[in-house]
């Protein structure tokens, strides 16, 4: 992806000196640096070969630092002592080397994993795409994180194919009435507004019971929801949110299709939809799982934020 000029590559050269104060800028600096894909070839010089891509983004960040009050400045260069072409390569290959590694770790971890859902496949897979924009010179470790996504493939592939053929007959709605309803502990985005919906408008008179995966035995009666083998999960690219929607008989609500296509956004992660409250009920939620630890303290709180913002799709 870099250029070449009588048998050397152009290399694009930021030296920046940062202010003492606040302390976080630093660290601020150093996390874009990282994306971008730079490397230190010295203190405070980092570098990355030129393309169209990177000049933009160095110029950026170069005018940030000197926004926060600190010193920067944007060069072309060449290595001519000291280190090779070859050389500063390497330390690109390494650091990229390094990105598939830990990539790889975690999807062998998945591999292993009792559950294994879309979301974590989608989330890996996003991964493996941010490190090949910044692996600019073909590292190494590319062709195992390569092998490590067709592996989780194919083993998500066998699990869903399991959970279709193990899921319970799809029941009426006059059926889903004083159920207990089955989900995995630590509830988030689509468990939270999934658990929401059955209280509200499904089951108010229902039980959710949280459990742990690992250890769970199924219970004649129970209806799961976001878990392994649920009767009520992720379908194609739905949401448990969208999935209860739909075989509850509830889409043609405009407020709770609403609700759900910013829930599609933060579990499925997609971009597909982009309303413009999504930012505000995903800073809700992270605050409400950040203070409570408890389950049902969760859903409790966030129920109450998502009362009201089904009032106002339906004013709306």
């Amino acid at each position: 992806m870099s250029n070449a000029n009588n048998g050397k590559v152009r290399w694009l050269l930021m030296i920046h000196q940062l202010p003492a104060k606040p302390a976080y800028g630093r660290v601020k600096v150093g996390r874009k640096l990282q994306a971008l894909g730079a490397i230190a070839v010295k203190n405070a010089v980092h570098a990355l070969p030129v393309n169209a891509a990177t000049v933009p983004a160095f110029r950026t960040l170069a005018a940030e630092i000197v926004e926060s009050g600190g010193e920067a400045f944007v060069c072309e260069s060449r290595f001519t002592d000291g280190l090779t072409d070859a050389e500063v390569r390497q330390l690109f290959d390494a650091s990229r080397d390094a990105d598939y590694d830990e990539l790889i770790a975690e999807a062998q971890a998945l591999l292993k994993a009792t559950e294994l859902s879309a979301t974590d496949v989608r989330r890996i897979r996003r991964r493996r795409e941010e490190i090949s924009k910044i692996d600019f010179f073909g590292a190494r470790g590319r062709q195992g994180a390569d092998v490590a996504l067709a592996d989780l493939d194919r083993r998500l592939m066998r699990h869903e194919d399991v959970s279709r053929r193990d899921a319970a007959p799809r029941l009426k709605r006059s059926q889903l009435k004083k159920r207990t309803w089955v989900t995995r502990r630590d509830v988030h985005i689509d468990r939270i507004a999934s658990a929401w919906l059955i209280q509200r408008f499904i089951d108010p008179a229902g039980i959710i019971k949280f459990v742990d995966s690992k250890t769970y035995k199924p219970v004649t009666g129970e209806l799961r929801f976001d878990m392994a083998n649920a009767e009520y999960t992720h379908e194609g690219d739905r949401c448990t949110f969208e999935t209860l929607l739909r075989h509850a008989g509830l889409e043609s609500n405009p407020a709770l299709r609403a609700i759900g296509e910013i829930v599609h956004d933060l579990d499925i992660e997609d971009g597909r939809y982009e309303r413009p409250e999504t930012a505000g009920l995903a800073a809700m939620i992270s605050g409400v799982c950040a203070a409570a630890k408890s389950d049902d303290q969760r859903i409790k709180l966030c129920s109450a934020s998502l009362d009201q913002f089904y009032a106002h799709f339906k004013k709306a």
